[in-house]
Formats: C-alpha cells, sequence, structure tokens
C-alpha cells in the first residue's frame, strides 16, 4: 500500500500504551490525529496490588495458572525480581500447571525456562481454555488467571460455578484518564462527526471513553455516532471489541492481534471507500 493511504482521515486514538508508536504510525500513512488517552495503564512496579497478588499466591500456591498475554507474564516475572521475588515466583510457576491462550502467552513461558502443559490451537482463544480446564475438573483447585485488559468476567464466573478457587493476577491495571480536557476534546469530535474513526487497542480504553461520555451527558451521542458507522469504530482485536459490541456498535478488526495489523485493517477499510 502507498504511504498517503489515510491521508484526508482524522483518527481519535484512545490508547495510552504504546500511544506514540501509533500516533507515528498514523501520520506516516497520512492522517491527521486526535489524541485523548481514556484511562492510564499504572506501571507495574508501582502496582501494590499485584505485589500483594503475587506474595499471596507464594504463601498459598495455585493448582493451575493461565497465562492469557505474552507480555504481561512475562512482565509479571520481571517486576517480580524487582520485588526481590523473581526466584520464588519462578519456582511456584515451574510447579503448577502452566495453560497457554496462545502462542504468545506460550512463548513467554519457554522463555522464561518453564514449559506450558497445555496451550489452546487458537489464537488468544479463552472459550478454547475454559473448554479445557472445565473438561479436566476444577472443583476444590486454585487457579491463578491472569488477566489481559478485559475483565474477563464470563471466564472467571464459569471456573467459580465449577467450584474452582480463582484468583486474578492483574498485570495491567487501569486509572482515570491522565488528560481529561484531551478526553473531552476527543468525546466533541466523535459527536459532531468530526472524526472518521476511532482507535481502541484495550476493552479498558472503550471503557473509559464511554464512562467519561456519561459523566458529559453525551453517552447516547457518543454510542449513535458509533452505532452509525459515520464514525468508525476501528479495534485491535475481539477482545476490545468486546464491550463496543456489547453496546451495539460493530466495527472492524484485522485477523492478527497487532498494532500493525490494525491500522493496516484501517487502510484496507480506506482504500475500499476510495474506490469509484
Amino acid at each position: 500500500m502507498s504511504a498517503q493511504t489515510l491521508a484526508g482521515w482524522r483518527v481519535g486514538v484512545t490508547a495510552d500504551r504504546r500511544a506514540d508508536d501509533q500516533l507515528d504510525l498514523l501520520r506516516r500513512k497520512g492522517a491527521e490525529v486526535l489524541h485523548g488517552p481514556t484511562m492510564r495503564i499504572v506501571p507495574l512496579s508501582d502496582d501494590a496490588r499485584l505485589a500483594e497478588t503475587t506474595r499471596a499466591l507464594l504463601a498459598d500456591p495455585p493448582a493451575a495458572v493461565v497465562a492469557t498475554t505474552g507480555q504481561g507474564f512475562r512482565g509479571w516475572l520481571e517486576v517480580a525480581s524487582d520485588w526481590g521475588l523473581g526466584d520464588a515466583l519462578h519456582a511456584m510457576l515451574g510447579s503448577a500447571t502452566l495453560l497457554a491462550r496462545g502462542p504468545k502467552a506460550r512463548g513467554a513461558i519457554r522463555g522464561a525456562g518453564l514449559r506450558e502443559a497445555w496451550s489452546a490451537d487458537e489464537t488468544e482463544s479463552s472459550p478454547e481454555v475454559l473448554a479445557h480446564l472445565l473438561d479436566e475438573g476444577v472443583d476444590g483447585r486454585r487457579i491463578a488467571v491472569q488477566l489481559h485488559g478485559d475483565p474477563m468476567t464470563d471466564f472467571l464466573a464459569a471456573l467459580r460455578s465449577a467450584g474452582a478457587d480463582v484468583v486474578t493476577v492483574a498485570v495491567y491495571r487501569w486509572e482515570p484518564p491522565p488528560d481529561l480536557p484531551a478526553v473531552d476534546t476527543l468525546l466533541d469530535a466523535i459527536v459532531a462527526h468530526e472524526v472518521d474513526t476511532v482507535t481502541f487497542t484495550s476493552a479498558p480504553a472503550v471503557e473509559g471513553l464511554v464512562h467519561r461520555a456519561e459523566s458529559r451527558g453525551l453517552r447516547d451521542e457518543v454510542l449513535a455516532a458509533l452505532r452509525s458507522g459515520e464514525v468508525l469504530a476501528c479495534c485491535v482485536g475481539p477482545v476490545t471489541a468486546a464491550p463496543l459490541e456489547r453496546l451495539g456498535v460493530v466495527g472492524i478488526a484485522p485477523e492478527r492481534f497487532r498494532l500493525g495489523a490494525m491500522v493496516k485493517r484501517l487502510e484496507e477499510h480506506a482504500t475500499v471507500l476510495a474506490r469509484p
């Protein structure tokens, strides 16, 4: 594709993590960008809740650990080392039954010198992981689940209903937007249809946008603009798209869950629209 495939497009960006990479990539494609990060990721090293969860798991080890993302799994091990818990966490993971949600999580497990007992065949497939766990039986088992941005409400509820003692490991924790005026500018642009698309790279980014819109009395207007298709929702993958779909917003997403793939999917969409 040519370098200016998004020329004339105005793109709203909701991301906090890796926002600069996305902004630079979109600009190289010719897009005008409007950045309004709708949440802030708490740095792992500052996350007291994650440290508390880690110590609790070391004190009462789980029978199984579900790794859902490669970056999150690696980050957990790295920050545990900073806290002086790295060796203990590695030993605990080595003694547990490790399950990977897909190839990226599997690669992170093996990169840490560990070995998964099972991995989903499909890319990042939570339903496949859940089906495997339920088939194996979870009643009375302590299971640690590394979250990946989405709260995985149905997944966790199913495990608990089947009798599991579930501990969530939130390696990504979110706080309110760091720059509310920037978010408000983006919301106003969505309502006025002054952006052609809004990109989302995490489920919490969706929730942050909707929450801020609701606090300003703009929830219905923002959702109407996104539902109309005149302001296109462009998501990095199905996990991110899920909260939008629950709100009746249907957008586009790539088959591969990558930032570059998301922008390429947007380019493809723009190219189709530009055809006579």
